[in-house]
C-alpha cells in the first residue's frame, strides 16, 4: 500500500528571479543585438512560470506527474516546483460536519430520531486523494452510516429495556466514545482523523413522541406517589406512636383504623383537606 511522502520544494523567490532575469536578457538580445538566442531564453522563462505556487498555513498541494503520485507539499509559503506536476489543493484544517437527522428504529423498535457533529481533518493527502471519491462526501455518508448502526444498537432508555447497561439516552459519555471510535474506523481508508463525535439531536420521532411523553409522566407521577404514600405511613406511625407514648387519649382498633384513613387521605391527597370538627364523642 501506498503512503504519502511529503517534500519540500525549493523557494519560489529564487526562481522568480531567475526566470526575470532570462526575460530581461532575451529582451535585451533580441532588441539590441538581435540574437536568436533570446527566443530559447524566453520559452525557459515561460516554462519556469507554471511551476510556482503559493502554500497557506494548514494547507497543502498533491504532486503529480504524468499520472503518478510525485509527493506531497506542506510547507507554506512561495514555492517552486516542477512545472510539468499537476497540483491538487487539499485543506489539512479541521471540518465540522453535522448529520442530518436520520430516522431510526433503536434495539426495541421505537422509531427514533437522531443526529451528530463530527469534527474531522485530512491526516493523510495520498489516501484523501487517490483512495476514495470526493472524501468530503465520502465522511458524510459513513458519518452518517455509523450513526445510524450504532442507534439500532441501542435502545433509547431503559423503560422497555430494564436490562439495558447503556442507553442512548443516559450514557451520553460512553455512546458518543463509541460513536467516534466507529466513525474513525470507517474513514480510515480515507486518511481521515475524526477529532469528536458526539450526537447533536435525540428524540422519539412524531409519530410515538405523544405516547411515550405520557409514558414517561405517569412513571413520574407513580414514583412520585410512591414516595408520598411511604412518607404518609411514617407520618401515621409517628402519630400513633405519639399518643400512646403520651397517653394523650386510648383509641380501641376501630378507632385507630378510622384515624389511620383519615390521615392517610388527607395526607396522600392532591388537593386541600376540608376540616371537620367533631363536637361530640369519638363514637358520634
Amino acid at each position: 500500500m501506498k503512503l504519502e511522502r511529503v517534500i519540500k520544494p525549493m523557494s519560489g523567490y529564487f526562481m522568480l528571479l531567475i526566470a526575470i532575469l532570462l526575460m530581461v536578457l532575451a529582451v535585451m538580445l533580441l532588441i539590441v543585438f538581435d540574437n536568436r538566442l533570446a527566443i530559447p531564453m524566453i520559452l525557459i522563462s515561460a516554462l519556469i512560470m507554471p511551476g510556482f505556487i503559493a502554500v497557506e498555513p494548514n494547507s497543502s498541494r498533491v504532486l503529480t506527474l504524468f499520472g503518478k503520485y510525485a509527493g506531497t507539499v506542506k510547507e507554506s509559503g512561495f514555492l517552486w516546483t516542477n512545472p510539468f506536476y499537476l497540483k491538487k489543493k487539499i485543506s489539512l484544517r479541521a471540518y465540522n460536519l453535522e448529520t442530518s437527522q436520520l430516522k431510526v428504529n433503536d434495539r426495541q423498535g421505537n422509531p427514533i430520531m437522531i443526529a451528530a457533529v463530527v469534527v474531522w481533518r485530512v491526516q493523510d493527502t495520498y489516501k484523501a486523494a487517490f483512495d476514495v471519491e470526493q472524501y468530503a462526501k465520502f465522511v458524510q455518508i459513513q458519518s452518517e452510516s455509523a450513526l445510524r448502526k450504532m442507534a439500532m444498537e441501542y435502545s433509547y432508555d431503559n423503560f422497555e429495556d430494564a436490562e439495558a447497561s447503556i442507553t442512548l439516552r443516559s450514557n451520553s459519555t460512553e455512546i458518543n466514545e463509541m460513536l467516534e471510535a466507529e466513525i474513525s474506523d470507517r474513514l480510515a481508508i480515507a486518511g481521515i482523523e475524526v477529532i469528536e463525535a458526539r450526537i447533536s439531536h435525540l428524540a422519539y420521532a412524531q409519530e410515538i413522541a405523544s405516547a411515550m411523553l405520557q409514558r414517561q409522566q405517569a412513571t413520574a407521577v407513580v414514583a412520585a406517589r410512591h414516595k408520598i404514600v411511604e412518607g404518609a405511613v411514617g407520618m401515621v406511625e409517628m402519630a400513633l406512636e405519639a399518643l400512646n407514648q403520651k397517653d394523650i387519649v386510648q383509641l380501641d382498633e376501630e378507632k385507630k383504623a378510622s384515624m389511620v384513613s383519615n390521615l392517610l387521605v388527607v395526607l396522600c391527597s392532591d388537593k386541600a383537606a376540608s376540616p371537620v370538627v367533631n363536637t361530640g364523642t369519638l363514637y358520634q
